[in-house]
């Protein structure tokens, strides 16, 4: 029987090389935007060959949507899509102090990405409305169950809460000394108050 362990060991190295690659460029975009970004830098920081970089990653475009891909999962396994929302909510905060390195690189991405013909503005909107489908789709659930008010538009609402969760983000980012915990908890606490049924005036 063949041993299998000299090819599962030089598979894993290269899973080691490849997470270690995207970690110097999570660092290295977060630090210096993405424009200021090569792959010679990344791979020089990395302590890997430009080609080795390339082995991993085709482009500079295939990192940038790995990196993206590495936010994604993080907030897939620190959420759930399905639960109450106003939970969400508050364990949002818990989640953004986290990974506070994935944070700062989704905002830079987000930054540089905001306009059309930037290689990532189409995933970004595309993020963007899904995150809005989401939270629609949990306040409408809420709505038909009775829970929440029906006499407003759950998208606009979805709106300003995707909007609230962003714009904490990069105030986070820029003033680590803000309480994400009270901030959210009290914004949670008003969003509750205006949505629930009990509310209705």
């Amino acid at each position: 029987m063949t041993d299998s362990r000299p090819y599962a060991t030089l598979l894993a190295k290269g899973e080691d090389r490849r997470q270690l690659i995207l970690a110097v460029a999570q660092r290295s975009l977060t630090r210096s935007g993405w424009r200021n970004t090569t792959l010679a830098r990344i791979a020089e920081e990395a302590g890997v060959t430009a080609a080795g970089v390339l082995h991993h990653f085709q482009s500079k475009e295939q990192l940038l949507h790995a990196l993206l891909d590495a936010r994604d999962a993080d907030d897939e396994a620190s959420s759930d899509q399905s639960g109450d929302l106003i939970e969400g909510i508050r364990t949002t905060a818990d989640r953004i102090e986290h990974s506070p390195e994935l944070v700062g690189m989704f905002v830079v991405l987000l930054a540089e990405n905001l306009f059309p013909g930037t290689p990532l503005h189409e995933r970004m909107l595309n993020r963007w409305r899904t995150a809005i489908d989401i939270v629609s789709d949990s306040i409408r659930r809420g709505q038909d169950a009775g829970q929440y008010r029906d006499d407003f538009d759950p998208r606009i609402r979805a709106v300003e809460i995707i909007a609230f969760i962003t714009g904490m983000e990069i105030s986070w980012l820029i003033d680590h000394s803000i309480s994400l915990t009270a901030v959210f908890n009290d914004y949670a606490r008003a969003l509750e108050r205006d949505i629930t049924a009990e509310g209705r005036s």
